[in-house]
């Protein structure tokens, strides 16, 4: 056998006793290749009893394309929800023999296009891709979508007495910006609830806790749904810093658990979103394999005490 202990070409054309070219026109059953009855035989015969496994790319030249699938991630995307996204996508496409490859950062058309050229993926995936491109969502993303989960932020603050809310942004733009916002603004309208105020908490520490001490002088709420947990720790740093208390004078939630809101005092209320389903989902779309059974898995609110 080979080195690296995988039975090879080589190793099925010597127990056969034919050239390489004639095993690779065997197994590959290349039409353009006239091989008698009793060489083919001999051939498979000798490929079944080494085990001899076809190489990926040859498997691949034959299909048309790779077994890989790619999945690019922007960035300020990478929390619990990818994470658990590109895992069941990884493990769904692993169960049918493919491989994910996972590229981070602005998923620009030249850089896509050279992926395309080298690996000819089976299909490339961006994550969010519905929501980037500002599709409205569906019912179904309101029952148990990103739009659903958005919107468990805004409920819970309302539930808990809370009418004059702002979204806490990051300082620069992130992909799915615009989207969070617009599901925020739409659940604060059906709870009939004014209209959400929106600031940026930027970095370092100063420019947090300046920044929210300008927004706060300017605007009366007493709480605050922020972007992501990072966000929503700057905030309860800068109110900390400010002498206001939380959740006494303004209470903060988070989204996309991170381990860290745990850690903070008081311990940050959150969002958790375990998107394993959707990816696994995904993974059997460009598979065209059937998704019966599979359903999202509903986000919900890990209650702590910043709120």
């Amino acid at each position: 056998m080979g080195r690296s202990g995988r039975v090879t070409l080589s190793d099925v054309a010597k127990a056969s006793g034919v050239s390489r070219a004639t095993v690779s026109f065997v197994l590959n059953d290349d039409p353009r290749q006239t091989i008698s009855a009793a060489t083919r035989e001999r051939v498979l015969a000798a490929a079944r009893e080494l085990g001899y496994v076809p190489h990926g790319i040859a498997r691949a030249l034959r299909e048309g394309s790779s077994r890989v699938v790619v999945l690019n991630v922007d960035w300020g995307m990478e929390g619990n929800f990818s994470r658990s996204y590109v895992r069941g996508l990884d493990e769904e496409l692993a169960e049918h023999d493919h491989i994910l490859l996972v590229r981070h950062g602005h998923a620009n058309p030249e850089a896509t296009q050279k992926v395309l050229d080298t690996i000819v993926p089976r299909a490339v995936l961006r994550l969010g891709e519905v929501y980037l491109r500002g599709e409205e969502p569906t019912e179904e993303d309101w029952e148990r979508g990103f739009a659903a989960n958005a919107a468990l932020q805004i409920r819970h603050l309302a539930e808990r007495g809370h009418t004059r809310i702002a979204m806490a942004l990051p300082d620069h733009d992130f992909p799915l910006t615009g989207a969070r916002l617009g599901f925020a603004q739409e659940t604060a309208r059906q709870l009939g609830i004014p209209p959400l105020e929106r600031f940026a908490v930027p970095r370092p520490r100063e420019a947090g806790a300046a920044a929210v001490e300008a927004f706060l002088a300017a605007h009366d709420v007493t709480a605050l749904a922020a972007f992501d947990d990072d966000i929503a720790l700057r905030s309860i740093t800068a109110l900390r810093d400010l002498g206001r208390r939380v959740p006494d004078d303004v209470a903060v939630i988070g989204f996309d658990e991170t381990e860290y809101g745990s850690l903070t005092t008081p311990a940050l209320t959150t969002v958790h979103i375990d998107a394993e389903i959707l990816g696994r989902i995904a993974a059997r779309a460009v598979l065209g394999i059937d998704t019966e059974g599979l359903a999202p898995v509903p986000g919900r609110v890990v209650v702590r005490e910043s709120v």
